[in-house]
């Protein structure tokens, strides 16, 4: 064989490679370096460069990139960057004319897509300092709560439970919009991630999971996962979700998030993302997102340097825009067609603009604005809130003053989810919801159980009550009407 004989052109300045072959390109990347170091001899190039597919494709399995090579194989042969040799013909062959420049340019296009800023590649500046700082702020809320108000606090939550609950937030934003209020501040008793003890007596899961609220601009989500979780002063509102375990995200990038989520390895804190939709700007963050919900250990590979590997023990609070379409319809901004694996390891809730969510939204923020909304719960909710937390973790501070108390699952909890899911699969042959939602309702029941800590004192397992699984069945009827209402993404 003459590689002479073929007609070479010189590559082109940019390759401009669609995002869903980026992975690919980088892998191609390390099989062109790996072609051109074997055609060398100390150090003088003896032959051509060249490669079979077969050889792509393992790596490419190796490396845990699934896609198909062929289009970008394609778009390089147009180019003259890569020569189809005749000499594959079970497994096709190819020349790299220019090896050296072509591998810089697949970098420079995969690099193109993680065009963050240098500060982005870091971790945010002493990220255990922000640890330590919150700490200090849990503690010191708890400490005022065992000093001052312990008695309070007891009598309290002899009260209080999801009814309660639910009650005062409807008597501040009105039917439309009390339930994403009320699921953020659930999620936050479930952080302390106790455990579900099913009939046998044996541990099945605990009561942690992720939230995302989607829908367009102006409906009210990052209301309910930040200002309603975290409080905020400008307007008024005062903090009704934990102190000290809810970790900020706005302006962090997803490189970012999965430096920093090494310093929380082995702890349990809440991520608040608002905007989700900008951590998938750029393709490649499916997967190691995925990872993070599963706490799996995380490792992720980029062209500036590799990221852990850890184990992620936390939970999200996110929101994102979608289009929609009536009252059900939507389409994901997120083009990512992964995207939709997340959204499967969340407890969604949809909001569609309709004109009585668009007039709940106005009267309720006039009536912040005029100072009428009467948060009188916020402050005996927090502080319920932390020292069940505090119990149900383990605190020092509580050691053998209360026992920390297992979540029992109920077999009539299932039986009526089971109800709801049969209804939903008889109006379509082609369910777009998981088998997976059912257990994130009895994770919404079981967080809404601990609620009544102080209800039923003792040392057992508490009981999801009659009140706990009718609120799972609604949430679980609607989040089944959202999934099926997902119709893909825009392009």
């Amino acid at each position: 064989m003459v590689l002479h004989s073929y007609r070479f052109v010189p590559p082109a300045p940019r390759v401009e490679i669609a995002d869903a072959d980026l992975p690919i390109a980088r892998v191609l990347a390390a099989v062109v370096q790996d072609a051109d170091r074997r055609r060398r001899i100390r150090g003088i190039a003896t032959q051509g460069a060249t490669f079979r597919l077969s050889e792509l494709r393992t790596r490419l399995l190796r490396e845990r990139v699934f896609q198909d090579p062929s289009r970008l194989i394609l778009r390089l042969r147009r180019r003259g960057l890569l020569i189809d040799l005749p000499e594959g013909k079970t497994d096709r062959c190819y020349h790299v004319a220019y090896p050296e420049e072509l591998r810089a340019l697949l970098l420079e296009e995969v690099a193109r897509s993680e065009t963050f800023e240098p500060t982005a590649l870091q971790p945010v500046p002493d990220e255990h300092a922000e640890i330590r700082s919150m700490d200090s702020e849990f503690l010191k809320r708890l400490r005022e709560i065992l000093t001052h108000r312990l008695d309070e606090t007891i009598d309290f939550g002899a009260t209080f439970d999801i009814g309660r609950l639910a009650d005062y937030l409807r008597g501040l934003f009105g039917e439309a919009l009390y339930f994403d209020s009320l699921i953020a501040i659930l999620q936050q008793y479930a952080l302390a991630d106790v455990p579900l003890l099913a009939p046998t007596g044996r541990s099945t899961g605990s009561t942690g999971f992720h939230l995302a609220l989607f829908g367009p601009p102006g409906t009210g989500k990052t209301f309910s996962i930040d200002d309603m979780i975290r409080g905020n002063p400008k307007s008024g509102v005062p903090p009704h979700g934990l102190p000290g375990r809810n970790r900020y995200c706005g302006g962090i990038t997803p490189v970012q998030f999965l430096r920093v989520g090494a310093a929380y390895s082995g702890r349990t804190f809440n991520f608040i993302v608002p905007e989700f939709n900008d951590w998938f700007k750029y393709r490649g963050m499916v997967e190691p997102l995925k990872l993070v919900m599963e706490q799996r250990e995380v490792k992720w590979e980029t062209t500036f340097g590799t990221v852990g590997p850890y184990t992620f023990h936390s939970f999200f609070s996110v929101n994102y825009n979608v289009r929609t379409a009536g009252a059900q319809d939507y389409w994901t901004t997120i083009s990512d067609p992964n995207f939709a694996a997340l959204e499967d390891r969340m407890l969604l809730r949809f909001h569609p603009m309709t004109r009585e969510r668009f007039r709940a939204v106005e009267a309720s923020a006039e009536r912040l604005e005029l100072g009428e909304l009467d948060f009188s719960l916020g402050e005996r909710i927090h502080d319920h809130l932390t020292l069940v937390h505090a119990i149900e973790t383990g605190h020092p501070l509580l050691a053998g003053k209360f026992p920390s108390r297992s979540v029992r699952l109920d077999r009539g909890l299932y039986g009526s989810l089971r109800t709801v899911s049969e209804e939903a699969l008889r109006t379509t042959e082609h369910p777009k919801f998981s088998p997976r939602l059912k257990s994130r309702a009895v994770k919404l029941a079981a967080a809404a159980s601990l609620l009544t800590y102080f209800r039923a004192p003792g040392t057992g397992s508490i009981g999801i009550g009659p009140a706990e699984a009718e609120f799972a069945r609604r949430f679980y009827e609607d989040e089944i009407r959202s999934r099926q209402g997902r119709q893909g993404s825009i392009e």
